[in-house]
């Protein structure tokens, strides 16, 4: 029995190698009809089952450093910095990390424009986060960042156990962008950050629900939630510039099993279509880990 039983193993696991070769394949398949660089990173938390392609690949953050400002948040909030209920002043004023200069924000460069009718106003710090990851508001990030800082958002995803992740300064700086100081990630380090959120393990097990509430609500739902079913829920962060379109997000379902999935690209010729192809990346891994 003992015997059987060891080479039933050995044919199991040998088949699940074989099922994850075809799916990689598949989706190298689906990237290759587009032109631009690719990264993924799957990890399915029932089973431990991963897929990492390009994943150390230094890539423009764009709005997925919005996930590691909310972490820093939850951070400092439970170390009594501030509560989340607490009103701060809306601004609309900061300094370049290049040489202190002040630059300012435009609406019609954002995502959402009600924020900038309240500046001089106040807002919950909650609200303000809310609005960076749903909308992914701009003037809500910057005025984030102030209270935060930079570098202790970067200090805190280290100690998370994401090496990578760089975020330098707010977003619209346009001094250090033109200097090269951009926000960067990897497919890699936003798999890590998911996976502590999706495991309690981000700030704590309450914070971490608190935050895939607040990712649960995303209004950009164009690449990985686009093509799964209606009782699939995804709690994810996006991100958009020029060339660049990610995702990466926790996808939970019905029947309480999770997987994180992080889809990022840059050098896109094509907008939609690599969007399109993102999202087909997305249904092949839903495909795969609901397979009976």
């Amino acid at each position: 029995m003992h015997r059987f039983a060891l080479l039933f193993t050995i044919i199991a696991l040998a088949s699940c190698k074989s099922d994850l070769k075809q799916l990689e394949e598949k989706i190298q398949a689906q990237l290759k009809t587009q032109q631009g660089t690719f990264a993924v990173a799957f990890k399915d938390l029932s089973t431990g089952k991963t897929i990492l392609i390009n994943e150390h690949e230094s890539f423009h953050a764009a709005s997925t450093m919005k996930t590691p400002v909310m972490i820093e948040v939850f951070k400092q909030a439970a170390e009594g910095r501030w509560k989340l209920t607490d009103s701060v002043e809306v601004i609309n004023e900061f300094k370049s990390i290049v040489d202190g200069s002040p630059y300012s924000l435009r609406p019609e460069d954002d995502s959402e424009q009600n924020l900038y009718t309240l500046v001089g106003k106040k807002r919950t710090v909650y609200d303000l986060v809310y609005d960076m990851i749903i909308v992914s508001s701009n003037l809500a990030t910057n005025n984030v960042i102030e209270y935060v800082d930079a570098k202790k958002v970067t200090q805190t995803m280290r100690n998370m156990g994401a090496p990578d992740i760089q975020v330098l300064r707010g977003v619209e700086d346009i001094k250090a962008y033109e200097k090269g100081l951009s926000n960067t990630t990897t497919a890699y380090d936003l798999l890590v950050i998911f996976e502590k959120l999706a495991t309690g393990q981000a700030v704590s097990p309450e914070a971490s629900e608190q935050m895939i509430k607040i990712l649960l609500d995303q209004k950009f739902n164009d690449i990985i939630p686009v093509h799964l079913p209606k009782d699939v829920k995804v709690a994810h962060k996006t991100g958009f510039i020029t060339g660049v379109h990610h995702d990466s997000g926790i996808i939970m379902l019905p029947d309480g099993r999770n997987y994180v999935l992080v889809l990022l690209s840059k050098n896109m010729t094509d907008m939609e279509g690599g969007t399109q192809s993102l999202a087909r990346v997305s249904e092949l891994i839903y495909q795969f880990v609901t397979k009976k």
